[in-house]
């Protein structure tokens, strides 16, 4: 009895202590009053029942609202669809027929002018952004002034929803049916948006086969299946800076309704005359002013905005920017307190991000739609070569608009090196201008010889040394 009192007493100093294992502690995972509060939210749901059709209604419903009504949130949405889509993509086939590739470069480009393949981009772009999600379907048009009849239709994340869905299939969510390898079969889209008037009422949708159907979307845990919006962090950042700004500039306004303020030293029961307690003194501009005896007029001193605003200001658009990894200055349009270095190494951030997001787009959105156009192009005689006919997706990469350099002159000095010294090759030096290199040294050559008929001498241009113009701005500086 005595050993097993001792024994019990033994473990009863080491309650965290099991025979055989050691325990680690947490302090992110222990409960007290400190944190408790904190982590009250925190929950164990899966992507799927996190990302539920309520919640992603309201966050879809309160990002729109911030968009539409916050100018911060609006520029950054336009300026990251800017940055990422530019002008459109470009194609560039790859195959060992040149003048089948230039010949489906030129009709691919033809078309994506005609149905507005960039702007449907920018479009998608930014409802994934705001909506969390975008869709397009391959549709007929046949008022296209173009050979091939393929259109994109893009639709609202609103409408893709099974309103029939009772809860219980283990292969389906919200709008999208998969198979049992977890790959999308079909999607089901309303027939009317649920936001027109009486479209809440027409629950008729259309079964659209998974091959006719884009989805864009960032997956942010395994499982998940429908996006919630890029900017879902920022939305209490947001309206916390709208907040913030009416409240100061409603405490100016205050202030600012009173030109002055009477009061009396005396005491109470003194000998001051009478004034009927907050009456308003009509002023006239450039006038003195008598006042009661025994008192005195004050000037309400201006507390808003306070030395802080800006700062604030800064600091929460820092933070809304940081979930887009977007640099404030561009978040802001302001690089008022950026320095040449601080602005590039900020900005290697954004862009590798927007490298990624592009060939993000590449692999869901660009491959499908050109394999889509070539399923079209099939059946138009003389436009694809027979060895063309039986291959699924040709060897082909797309150009993308470049970013230009702080400075020109440095990055064209940098160029050169890099093609002296054989690290580089003109076709990733182009492609980084989003040109194609075969399309550009034709080009140059065509110039070359006319200016060879006309006469003309290409000057040679010697690159200046960055020493040397650091030198000549001593010089100038000193003079």
């Amino acid at each position: 009895m005595a050993n097993l009192v001792g024994k019990s007493r033994h473990r009863d100093r080491h309650p965290h202590r099991l025979p055989g294992r050691l325990l680690a502690r947490y302090d992110a995972a222990a409960f007290n009053d400190d944190n408790r509060r904190h982590w009250a939210g925190a929950d164990g749901l899966s992507a799927k029942a996190a990302n539920s059709p309520e919640v992603r209604r309201v966050l879809r419903n309160r990002a729109r609202y911030e968009v539409a009504n916050n100018s911060y949130a609006r520029g950054i949405i336009l300026t990251l669809a800017n940055d990422v889509i530019g002008t459109g993509p470009k194609l560039q086939m790859l195959s060992d027929d040149p003048e089948a590739d230039r010949r489906i470069e030129q009709e691919f480009s033809t078309w994506a002018r005609a149905v507005g393949l960039a702007e449907k981009l920018r479009t998608m772009r930014m409802a994934r952004a705001e909506d969390g999600e975008a869709f397009a379907v391959f549709t007929n048009n046949p008022a296209l002034p173009t050979t091939i009849k393929l259109d994109l239709k893009l639709v609202e994340a609103d409408q893709v929803t099974t309103p029939d869905m009772t809860g219980f299939e283990t292969n389906q969510v919200d709008g999208i049916r998969f198979d049992s390898h977890g790959n999308p079969v079909e999607y089901h889209v309303l027939r009317q948006h649920p936001g027109d008037l009486g479209g809440g009422t027409n629950l008729d949708y259309e079964r659209v086969p998974a091959e006719s159907m884009i989805h864009l979307f960032r997956a942010d845990r395994p499982g998940q299946v429908r996006g919630v919006p890029d900017i879902m962090p920022a939305l209490p950042l947001f309206a916390q800076l709208r907040r913030f700004t009416l409240a100061v500039l409603a405490a100016a306004e205050t202030a600012a309704d009173f030109a002055g303020i009477l009061y009396t030293d005396a005491p109470a029961g003194g000998e001051a005359d009478s004034a009927e307690p907050f009456e308003p003194i009509e002023l006239e501009q450039r006038a003195l002013l008598t006042m009661p005896g025994g008192w005195k007029m004050g000037q309400l001193h201006a507390e808003q905005p306070a030395t802080t605003y800006a700062e604030f200001k800064r600091e929460i658009l820092n933070e809304i920017a940081r979930c887009l990894n977007m640099p404030y200055n561009i978040a802001a349009a302001n690089s008022s307190g950026y320095n040449y270095a601080s602005g590039r190494l900020d900005h290697q951030t954004y862009y590798k991000s927007i490298c990624v997001e592009q060939s993000h787009l590449e692999a869901v959105v660009l491959d499908r739609i050109l394999g889509a156009w070539l399923n079209e192009a099939v059946l138009v005689s003389n436009l694809l070569p027979q060895w063309m006919r039986s291959v699924v997706l040709p060897g082909h990469q797309w150009f993308w608009n470049s970013h230009e350099h702080v400075d020109p002159a440095k990055e064209a000095n940098a160029q050169a090196t890099r093609l002296t010294s054989h690290t580089t090759t003109l076709a990733y030096e182009y492609a980084r201008q989003g040109k194609d290199w075969e399309a550009e040294l034709r080009q140059r050559a065509k110039e070359q010889k006319l200016m060879k008929e006309l006469g003309l001498v290409e000057g040679e241009v010697v690159p200046q040394e960055p020493e040397e113009k650091e030198e000549e701005a001593t010089h100038r500086s000193a003079a």
